[in-house]
């Protein structure tokens, strides 16, 4: 088993990377080295891959057989234990210019044990122009044996100074029969597979969590159950206050365990053994307020991304109204509710439809853009139940 084969449906990608990696293993043995570079970015849309490929190219870099997948290289680069690996994966809304600079410093190191210094930044949208400008002087300039790889959706969330310093690898959402195959691969039951894969919408990782849990499944079907929650404008409020209270509470349970364990860890590295009467070591104030301010951050952005998911689903909900209404002969997204999906479109227009499907994706441009939660989904349900 190859680190490249948790890519799934990427196969032009995976020979890219490949060839690469040869390229790669001849350049450390000065025989050449052309079709590898120091700076390299990933894009693609949410569940295509684009941390996994990373990963997966990293260790593949570092593994004395060009991935093998088994030994202690191609292990510890792909969960982030590897000394020369580093992965970044801002965890607030932004990452700043500070943090880059530090970033930068650490990258310039050379490889302790590995080949290569190697360091992956999932999210590289989620950098600030000014650490994206600080970040540009280190891919421009990088060490021998230094390589970035920048993740993103798309090239156009980077500076055009940063892209066009960058190799550009595209992946696309998996089709659905190969997100099914490696659910099945990974024990899930053959139908379970196909329904979690055409119900995430080829996204890899909330597939398995659909396969697996059935807290996510009740989540999918509370979300969906908006559209019959809309027919009066005070059923309107109550659906959009649900909806952004289930956001929370699922971020909630993401990120309690995380946020507990980080505090416990810092005060522990101040030497806070606590105790009446003792005093608090020096800076440990600045740095819980710092911890805690990034630990807000995060917790707004699993929010948003908790409430885009649920989005998500609506929008392919309202795409399946539209294909009935069309006659169309594809299947549907959430085709285990076709009963209801083929009563709405029994009592609604294509036109209606589509100015509803405008406003679930109106709804997550004005959250992407720092609106209040609350009130976006409040405009879209008023929206849906105007039609």
């Amino acid at each position: 088993m190859g680190v490249f084969d948790e890519l799934i449906g990427q196969r032009e990608v995976v020979a890219v990377l490949e060839t690469a990696v040869l390229a790669a293993q001849s350049s450390i043995a000065g025989t050449g080295g052309a079709g590898m570079t120091h700076a390299w970015l990933f894009t693609g849309p949410p569940g295509s891959g684009r941390s996994v490929a990373a990963r997966a190219f990293a260790a593949a870099l570092q593994c004395a057989d060009g991935g093998c997948g088994l030994c202690h290289e191609c292990h510890t680069s792909m969960t982030g234990a590897h000394a020369d690996v580093e992965i970044v994966a801002p965890a607030g809304l932004s990452y700043g210019v500070a943090e880059t600079r530090d970033l930068v410093n650490r990258a310039a190191l050379a490889p302790t044990r590995g080949r290569w210094q190697v360091t992956i930044v999932e999210d590289a949208d989620r950098f600030t122009e000014q650490a994206l400008n600080a970040l540009l002087k280190s891919i421009e300039e990088p060490p021998p044996r230094g390589v970035f790889l920048l993740c993103a959706p798309s090239t156009e969330d980077l500076l055009p100074t940063v892209r066009s310093r960058c190799r550009h690898v595209t992946l696309r959402i998996p089709p659905y029969a190969d997100v099914a195959a490696h659910l099945e691969g990974e024990g899930a039951d053959g139908a379970v597979a196909a329904f979690a894969a055409r119900a995430a919408q080829g996204h890899v990782g909330r597939a398995r969590r659909l396969a697996r849990d059935a807290e996510a499944q009740q989540r999918r079907r509370e979300v969906l159950e908006l559209p019959t929650q809309v027919a009066t404008v005070g059923g309107c409020f109550m659906a959009a206050a649900n909806l952004v209270d289930a956001a929370k509470e699922e971020a909630a349970r993401i990120i309690e365990s995380a946020d507990s364990a980080e505090t416990s860890a810092l005060r522990e590295s101040l030497g806070d053994i606590g105790g009446r009467g003792r005093a608090k070591p020096r800076g440990m104030s600045a740095a819980l307020s710092d911890l805690e301010r990034r630990q807000k951050s995060r917790a707004t952005r699993t929010q948003r991304d908790a409430l885009d998911r649920a989005l998500t689903d609506l929008a392919a909900f309202y795409r399946d109204v539209l294909v009935l209404q069309l006659g169309s002969d594809v299947v549907l997204v959430h085709g285990d509710l076709e009963r209801t999906v083929q009563r709405l479109a029994n009592t609604s227009s294509p036109e209606s439809t589509l100015r509803r499907i405008e406003a679930v994706l109106g709804c997550r441009e004005a959250v992407d853009a720092n609106v209040a939660p609350l009130l976006a989904v409040e405009a879209m349900a008023l929206a849906l139940h105007q039609g």
